[in-house]
């Protein structure tokens, strides 16, 4: 399946970003909209030059709102930020490499214990910014398998990123491609309404139903 979707879409590079902050930072702000709102919030930051994380824990709540208001929920996701740049000052100063220099079990401890951080945020933030092997499953991720069979309506997330990394070898890289393949088939074909034709998984057995209100 794999593959057969790079042979579609060729490699992604994703995730967009030019520092680990950079992604940390998309990463939060992308919950709940679409990347293009994201690029305009991290514009508003770089311009502003407030993409350190002194800057960003310097800066007056409000005003950091206002920065990201693109991205939507910008309230609460001024805090979310503001409690992860809390966190990684509070245990390395400001040196984000050296928060993110950890094992994966315990990088993902820290970053789901800070407040507005769930899995899937976590995750992106160890593969894309610390460059480590966590897989991310996100809703994409998760039709694209129920509708092929792979997983069943009940699997939660743990089980369905189990099934990744206990199949997969354990190479950063090729995770980080195979989430942003599995996202481009969400995004053009395995949409709540299946657009199957064309699809590059569409040889594969699959129920476009499935997942569907309606059954």
């Amino acid at each position: 399946m794999y593959e057969a979707m790079r042979a579609a879409f060729g490699h992604r590079a994703w995730w967009p970003g030019e520092t680990p902050l950079e992604i940390c930072v998309g990463a939060i702000l992308t919950q709940n909209t679409n990347w293009r709102n994201v690029e305009k919030a991290l514009a508003n930051l770089k311009h502003g030059e407030c993409l350190s994380l002194a800057a960003l824990d310097a800066l007056p709540l409000p005003a950091l709102a206002e920065l990201i208001r693109p991205a939507g929920y910008y309230n609460v996701k001024a805090r979310r930020l503001k409690n992860f740049v809390a966190a990684v000052r509070e245990a390395c100063g400001d040196n984000l490499t050296a928060f993110l220099d950890r094992s994966v079990p315990a990088l993902r401890e820290a970053l789901l214990a800070v407040r507005g951080i769930g899995r899937e945020t976590a995750d992106s933030i160890i593969l894309y910014a610390a460059g480590k092997c966590s897989f991310v499953v996100d809703a994409y991720t998760y039709r694209v398998l129920l509708r092929h069979g792979l997983i069943a309506p009940e699997d939660d997330y743990e089980a369905i990123k189990e099934l990744f990394e206990s199949a997969l070898p354990a190479d950063a890289e090729l995770w980080n491609d195979y989430h942003a393949q599995l996202v481009e088939v969400g995004k053009r074909h395995c949409r709540p309404v299946a657009r199957c034709e064309g699809c590059p998984l569409e040889k594969f057995p699959h129920d476009a139903q499935a997942g569907t209100t309606d059954g």
